[in-house]
């Protein structure tokens, strides 16, 4: 178990980005405890999604990108690459303004010299991958564990109702019939399941070694599923948390409107009586935005090489990706202030769900297919499932483009 650990805590870092941060908050301001729901649904998806992706990379050799370049004609393998790219850039543009708050809140620096600084963690991602992949994952997950830790803390100084938590995991039809309410739900989904780590997960399960047979292969799905798994469970805490804590401190405190990450900042020690509530956040929130500029970069070399057969020097890649996303957040941030990176917080999410479909029917499709996967297709309890999920995901982004559009 312990050799196949690790791959799980980076696909878990984007479960819990900066953008996760902004979409739950506005629903636990807003809506109280009523999209918890939302969340406990969308994890739950994520674990079959990833289990999916563990299965294809370990029974083919191959990840999702490169089974999409050898499976598909030349003009949708380009599509279905540019489609990707999108959602990183979409999802980089997360990460930046998360990390550009967060160095606002904590040091002072201003926003929009914040986003110019995240062009350099571009350093640390070297230094990183120097040392090997598992000083990698140990990165990750140490920085995992501050984040979990400084939440904990979080939930027990906030003190919710257990009723009202237990009451919010009941989906409700409101969700669908409230035009805000399925749009913040909608990013909620988009900030959960991330389409890029659906490609990254099938690649970096290969870095482990296991037989080649048939049993070697079944051995390294179950352990590479249960490391996921389990570590998909913390992110599911960790974002629970952050609703439940915007519940129990603004929504039960009549503050509704609370829906940037700053002015979750400067309320929660004065609305918690405690000093310390505001430090905390602002430590996870930094966190959280490092974690997920390593997975975001590591993803764009497994979809740039899978699809393209390019590959770029990490450095390379991390800065094309990273300007970007600079570029509007910078063009925002000047514009438009701290309001305008919030909007684009929660627009960056509602993007990653519009693009999700085309990373996860694929996924659906080859992992069904026995041609392609032997012995390892998916039963058709799991077949089942899995196109739910995507039937799920497909009709709330048409309900949601059809608001837009009407």
């Amino acid at each position: 178990m312990f050799a196949f650990a690790g791959p799980g805590a980076l696909i878990a870092v984007g479960y819990m980005d900066p953008g996760n941060w902004a979409t739950d908050i506005a629903g636990g301001s807003a809506f109280g405890y009523s999209l918890l729901c939302v969340i406990l649904l969308s994890n739950l998806m994520a674990v079959v999604l990833q289990a999916l992706a563990v299965r294809l990379g370990v029974a083919t050799g191959r990840d999702l990108a490169q089974a999409c370049r050898d499976n598909y004609p030349p003009p949708v393998a380009f599509a279905l690459w540019v489609l990707c790219e999108v959602a990183i850039v979409a999802c980089d543009l997360a990460e930046l303004l998360g990390t550009a708050i967060a160095l606002e809140l904590l040091f002072g620096i201003p926003l929009i010299w914040g986003v110019c600084l995240t062009a350099f963690d571009v350093l640390l991602l070297l230094m990183l991958q120097s040392w090997g992949f598992r000083w990698l994952e140990a990165f990750i997950l140490s920085l995992l564990v501050i984040i979990g830790a400084c939440f904990a803390v979080e939930v027990a100084l906030a003190q919710p109702a257990i009723g009202d938590i237990v009451q919010g995991l009941i989906p409700t039809s409101r969700i669908v019939t409230d035009p805000a309410m399925l749009y913040i739900a909608i990013g909620i989904l988009g900030a959960t399941v991330m389409p890029h780590n659906l490609y990254l997960h099938s690649a970096i399960v290969q870095t482990r070694r296991f037989a080649l047979t048939v049993e070697g292969k079944r051995e390294a799905i179950t352990f590479a599923t249960i490391d996921s798994t389990v570590a998909l469970m913390l992110a599911l805490f960790v974002n629970a948390a952050i609703l439940i804590v915007a519940a129990a401190t603004f929504h039960e405190q009549g503050r509704t409107d609370v829906a940037d990450i700053r002015d979750a900042h400067h309320l929660l020690a004065p609305m918690l009586g405690v000093p310390v509530a505001s430090v905390l956040f602002g430590v996870a929130l930094l966190a959280s935005g490092q974690n997920s500029t390593v997975t975001a970069t590591l993803a764009g070399q497994v979809v740039m090489e899978g699809f393209l057969r390019l590959r770029l020097a990490p450095w390379l890649r991390r800065m094309i990706t990273r300007l970007l996303a600079i570029v509007p957040a910078a063009v925002v941030t000047a514009l438009y202030g701290a309001d305008g990176t919030t909007a684009l917080l929660v627009l960056s999410q509602v993007i990653l769900s519009m693009q999700l479909p085309f990373a996860v029917v694929p996924l659906v499709l080859m992992t069904s297919d026995r041609a392609k996967m032997g012995p390892f297709a998916s039963p058709v309890w799991l077949r089942v499932t899995a196109w739910t999920i995507a039937c799920v995901i497909i009709a709330l982004n048409l309900k949601l483009l059809s608001d837009f559009i009407f």
